[in-house]
């Protein structure tokens, strides 16, 4: 039997689409400002939930001449100012046990990265906060493998489990969704998530290159998510994309967010009228 999991006022895993957004790695206040107070109407004129995303740390850059954040002090004030001045639940990724107790006080999801997911010392201290828990698709993991860290938060007696997809690694640093994973998710009976801005990336482009994302797919990757039966999509938004300091090659503008998300909440819900 479907399981929902609660946010606040959102029940993932309901026949209501969700949405988790923002920029990609916490930039100035002013941009987290700027894109938090766009989503607010972007939520309120589609009546989408959404859950504000963006990382206080970037762990995995692929050089260490990219911006990596600004640590998780700062980023937990920012992201602490966006959630009480607009109300949105607020996810972020930990990369080490230690950051999970203070990112835990902030945070309504603790986010696993995809790179992470079967780092067990990492996803337990994650289940022990009590949290929810997003567990994002490890590149490099058989989806119907997933039960295996699954299983680990569960055995904390945390059952507030999301997961999301976000592309397997196929050939040569390209990333390939293969819809037979939201299947394999689905199996699990935990609310599914379907990233669809990571999943356009190309591997060993500098993300700044316009070349290191294949924008052009996005439409018809999330067109074809959704109509799989995922319970929420996982888009990152930046005021200027082009500018942004992590992923400027494949986040959406936060201003065309609005057109690119009503056809899929359309979608959705023929998709679950059929169900």
């Amino acid at each position: 039997m479907k399981k929902t999991v609660q946010i606040q006022n959102i029940t993932c895993g309901s026949d209501q689409l969700f949405l988790i957004s923002g920029p990609c790695v916490i930039e100035s206040e002013k941009v987290m400002m700027e894109t938090a107070e766009y989503l607010k109407k972007v939520e309120e004129k589609l009546d989408i939930p959404i859950i504000y995303k963006s990382s206080f740390m970037k762990d995995n850059r692929s050089s260490l001449d990219y911006y990596h954040g600004p640590g998780l002090e700062e980023g937990l004030r920012i992201l602490e100012k966006v959630k009480a001045t607009f109300g949105f639940p607020i996810v972020s990724d930990v990369h080490f046990p230690e950051q999970v107790a203070a990112a835990g006080e902030v945070l309504d999801i603790v986010q696993i990265p995809a790179y992470l997911c079967m780092q067990s010392s990492l996803v337990v201290a994650a289940a022990k906060t009590g949290k929810v828990v997003n567990l994002k698709h490890g590149q490099f993991l058989a989806p119907e493998n997933m039960i295996k860290p699954i299983q680990k938060i569960e055995a904390q007696g945390n059952e507030q489990i999301l997961l999301t997809e976000r592309g397997y690694t196929f050939g040569y640093n390209d990333l390939v969704v293969d819809p037979r994973s939201f299947y394999h998710l689905n199996q699990t009976n935990y609310p599914v998530i379907f990233d669809i801005t990571h999943s356009i990336r190309k591997y060993g482009i500098p993300s700044a290159d316009p070349s290191g994302g294949a924008k052009h797919y996005l439409s018809t990757l999330s067109k074809a998510g959704v109509a799989a039966g995922v319970d929420g999509v996982f888009i990152e938004t930046h005021p200027k994309p082009e500018e942004a300091l992590c992923d400027a090659a494949s986040q959406l503008c936060v201003y065309e967010l609005e057109r690119f998300l009503e056809p899929l909440i359309e979608l959705h819900d023929v998709e679950v009228k059929w169900r």
